[in-house]
């Protein structure tokens, strides 16, 4: 009977190769890098998806996480466990996704509630085609826009309420504008 403390698991190879990579990425070895995504782009982008439940930006969280273990390298510190550090970092990252998805949604789901209610006041546009429209715009340009179209604010006080300076409010609006008819009549 084989003593169990003195069998090496297959799992200690690919630590002991996760490992090493990781420092010899450390110490400028960039083809290292390689071997790193070799041995372990299955798990990352695995769990990515198991935390994303899509496959398009599980790909792009799994992306993302080896271009951070490529810059990050020299800050891993050699304990043994090489693949929880990368799963860390992708985890962060996919975490960082959810949040930032969450944002976008609750904005979007803002917009349409404000735009929805203006749509008495023909202000800008029918509010069917004036949120189809204004996915054209940057969040700053949707924000001045929104601010100035829908809440009656002056540029002086959207530059306020924003922190920039009035004359990038008021570039930022005209843009915004030019991109707001260029798509209404369709020449994106």
């Amino acid at each position: 009977m084989k003593n169990k403390t003195s069998a090496k698991k297959p799992d200690d190879d690919k630590v002991h190769v996760l490992e090493d990579a990781l420092l010899r990425l450390a110490s400028g070895e960039n083809d290292a890098l390689a071997v790193i995504y070799d041995t372990c782009r299955v798990s990352v982008y695995g769990f990515a998806l198991s935390i994303l439940k899509n496959s398009h930006d599980a790909e792009d969280v799994m992306q993302d996480a080896f271009v951070k273990v490529f810059s990050e390298a020299d800050r891993y510190q050699p304990q043994g466990k090489p693949m929880a550090w990368i799963l860390t970092i992708t985890r962060n990252l996919c975490l960082h996704r959810l949040r930032k998805t969450a944002r976008l949604l609750e904005n979007e789901e803002d917009w349409e509630r404000h735009a929805d209610s203006a749509a008495e006041g023909e202000r800008l546009l029918d509010g069917i085609v004036l949120r189809e429209a204004m996915t054209a715009l940057s969040d700053e340009e949707r924000q001045i826009v929104t601010l100035h179209a829908l809440s009656d604010m002056k540029h002086r006080q959207i530059a306020e309420v924003m922190g920039m300076p009035l004359p990038t409010v008021l570039s930022k609006y005209s843009r915004a504008m030019k991109k707001l008819r260029n798509r209404l009549q369709g020449e994106d």
